[in-house]
């Protein structure tokens, strides 16, 4: 399906029926990286996926892009389907919108669960931002694809998970360059950490213990940052941890969901 909403087409996908739960992907991903998500929550859940900006179904105009801009993406979306309220999940990128999004609209988030995400950029990282900018420009999605399945995953799942690599190589390659370049000039100016003392709703912490990009001590300055928040740290998980261990994350996210919404677990 698909609405217009701050000047793009945005495509989505809401299934399931109860408290409505939005789900923000990671960069050059869409929103079926949140398959086995949506299968466990739907049946409980109202589920709202969406392809950001540049990415998947939704419009890539030219960028750059800014995060502010991402966050009112995700506003015209809930207000074109007059929903008021949401949980909002985001995995990395995802994660900084949610942030963005909870600060500027804190009425509209019920909980919020940043999952394998930053609240800021050293300025050092800034050069590697740039890199990837100038590899994509030069050699489209593919200069990126076995260096990002490298940084997402572990090394044995990698090897004993060929069809989820191919999945995930078919959304990097799928992503327009000109939509992921435009969110690689919004990613980096991420810096929320000192603000989100001002998020007042339940929150949850996800990180994979072996996620290189998004690593449990970025996890835990998130963590001390939010006053009511939650850590859950997943063994044998890298970046895209809902993917490479959905079992335990689904567990975790449940459980929150269930409490912070006051449903009996099943």
């Amino acid at each position: 399906m698909k609405l217009t909403a701050n000047g793009i087409e945005i495509h989505y996908a809401f299934e399931g029926e109860g408290p409505v739960v939005t789900l923000g992907h990671a960069l050059g991903t869409n929103l079926s990286m949140w398959d086995d998500q949506a299968r466990a929550l739907k049946g409980r859940y109202r589920v709202l996926r969406f392809d950001t900006r540049g990415h998947g179904q939704t419009s890539a105009p030219p960028g750059p892009y800014a995060l502010e801009q991402l966050a009112e993406d995700v506003h015209g979306l809930l207000t074109g389907l007059r929903i008021t309220e949401t949980h909002f999940v985001g995995l990395s990128m995802g994660g900084m919108i949610g942030q963005i999004f909870a600060l500027k609209y804190p009425q509209m988030v019920r909980s919020l669960v940043l999952c394998d995400t930053t609240s800021r950029y050293p300025a050092e990282a800034q050069a590697a931002w740039q890199d990837r900018i100038r590899t994509v420009e030069a050699k489209g999605m593919e200069g990126i694809v076995e260096a990002m399945l490298e940084r997402w995953f572990t090394a044995p799942f990698r090897a004993r998970r060929r069809d989820v690599m191919d999945r995930v190589r078919a959304m990097l390659r799928g992503t327009p360059p000109q939509g992921y370049v435009g969110c690689c000039h919004a990613l980096p100016t991420i810096n929320t950490t000192e603000r989100l003392r001002a998020v007042r709703c339940p929150a949850l912490v996800i990180v994979g213990e072996e996620d290189p990009g998004a690593p449990p001590e970025t996890a835990r300055v998130i963590h001390a940052a939010l006053p009511a928040a939650e850590l859950a740290i997943l063994r044998s998980a890298s970046h895209l941890s809902n993917m490479e261990q959905p079992e335990e994350f689904n567990r975790v996210l449940l459980g929150f969901l269930d409490k912070v919404t006051g449903r009996s677990p099943l």
